[in-house]
């Protein structure tokens, strides 16, 4: 913990707080906050975070909501559960790599849509190597994630609660709006805060894919570090690495508060 978190830790938080010479500064975090290509990258990276934490948490719970209902046991929950342990872990170069070989200008999913249903991607706007194209490589893991974080708080649901408010008169709707969702809600939110923090701060998936032809916050960094725009800015990527724990610690900070709430229905 020490070696390979505590030290690289202090060596980003350091770096933010000082200058060249060592002394106390926050004119790193002024310059930072100031120069319109970082705010841009903060921008794009939140928007990237936000829509892919949505459309992660949203396909990720009907879809592990169709695992519970089924068959214990069954074809579908095993291959489910399978796949989810798999492809949540499938990021970095080879996930770039998949998708470029799949939805690049003669990628090969591209050339069917085109020549057997006269779908043109490229002819409508989509390009690979914007921000949506990251956002759909980013989807595709969050998916599974949230199926891994989301399936416990499923299978937390009792039967007995529903067998109650149905004898009591309510129909299934009224179920699922009075019980279902309000227990299910506060770990749906959590969870979404885990897959928001990991589109955040992934890395090497938007590398691999647009390099540094995209402004988001990581390529930013890489780029300070390695001297690829300004020369000596490696206390900017710093600062910048500082900015990013400070949202990962409020994302952090937020799921364990709704985790106290939804810890109450899954003792």
């Amino acid at each position: 913990m020490v070696v390979f978190l505590g030290i690289p830790l202090y060596v980003v938080i350091h770096g933010s707080l000082t200058t060249d010479s060592n002394q106390f500064t926050f004119s790193n975090f002024r310059e930072t906050w100031s120069a319109p290509s970082f705010r841009l990258a903060f921008k794009n990276s939140l928007i990237l975070s936000v829509w892919t934490s949505v459309a992660g948490a949203v396909f990720g719970t009907w879809l592990a909501a169709a695992v519970v209902t089924a068959r214990r046991g069954g074809l579908l929950h095993r291959i489910v559960q399978s796949a989810c342990g798999v492809l949540a872990y499938f990021a970095g170069v080879p996930l770039a790599f998949a998708f470029i070989a799949s939805l690049a200008q003669t990628g090969v999913v591209t050339l069917l849509l085109k020549q057997h249903f006269g779908i043109d991607l490229y002819a409508h706007g989509f390009t690979i190597l914007s921000l949506t194209g990251v956002g759909l490589c980013y989807v595709y893991f969050q998916v599974p994630l949230m199926v891994i974080l989301i399936t416990p708080a499923l299978q937390g649901l009792r039967s007995e609660w529903q067998e109650a408010a149905l004898n009591l008169g309510a129909s299934k709707l009224g179920y699922l709006r009075h019980v279902a969702v309000p227990v299910v809600f506060p770990s749906f939110v959590g969870a979404a805060l885990i897959l928001f923090g990991n589109a955040f701060s992934a890395y090497a998936t938007a590398l691999a894919l647009v390099g540094s032809t995209l402004s988001i916050v990581p390529a930013q960094i890489d780029d300070a570090l390695n001297g690829n725009v300004l020369v000596g800015a490696d206390r900017l990527g710093l600062t910048l690495g500082t900015e990013m724990i400070i949202v990962i610690l409020i994302v952090m900070v937020g799921y364990w508060l709704v985790q106290r709430r939804a810890r109450r229905w899954l003792r």
